[in-house]
């Protein structure tokens, strides 16, 4: 996506460790008017689905995959991180953060991805894949579908849609990032 991808550019930054901070317009001060055409884009790559449920982690993924889910006309499923005491029984999976450089416990309350559910996974990166194959596990156990996986910025350079794709799932990145360089502030896009 090509308006994505020239908002990176320009508000992006890269940072040490391959780190790159898209708080001015995605994930800490949100841009609703790019976030509605991301939302849009997703809705034409999966219409024909079937898609009933969105599921995303907490909380740079919850804007992006509310948009989404009014476009599909369905819930939007949230995991939380970390113990809540306000969740009952739930179900679990140990993700990589790799922004925080640690495992974290992601929890969605049981009965809320109902059996035979179709459902698109939605997050703003995509580095090695982790948080997906978390929610992955968790959709699974459920007994439900997964039809997609909706990625706003894919670090092509790390292996993590590579893992998803060869284990058959369908990723769909509206930006993946080839190359970026810290000391440059340069980022190379793959043609998608």
């Amino acid at each position: 996506m090509k308006l994505l991808e020239e908002e990176i550019r320009s508000r992006g930054q890269i940072l040490p460790g391959n780190v790159l901070k898209v708080n001015s317009f995605l994930n800490h001060k949100i841009d609703p008017m790019l976030l509605e055409k991301m939302a849009e884009e997703w809705y034409q790559l999966f219409k024909n689905d079937n898609i009933n449920k969105v599921v995303t982690i907490e909380s740079s993924g919850i804007a992006m995959a509310i948009l989404v889910a009014l476009k599909f006309k369905c819930e939007l499923v949230f995991a939380k991180k970390g113990k809540s005491s306000t969740l009952g029984n739930v179900l679990t999976a140990s993700v990589y953060s790799y922004t925080k450089s640690k495992e974290v416990l992601i929890s969605i309350e049981r009965g809320y991805i109902k059996e035979d559910d179709n459902v698109l996974i939605i997050d703003d990166f995509l580095a090695n894949g982790s948080a997906a194959e978390g929610l992955i596990s968790i959709i699974q156990y459920a007994k439900a579908n997964v039809k997609g996986i909706g990625i706003a910025i894919e670090k092509g350079f790390q292996d993590g849609g590579q893992k998803l794709r060869s284990q058959g799932y369908r990723v769909e990145s509206l930006a993946i990032i080839d190359k970026m360089d810290y000391d440059t502030q340069t980022i190379e896009f793959k043609q998608i």
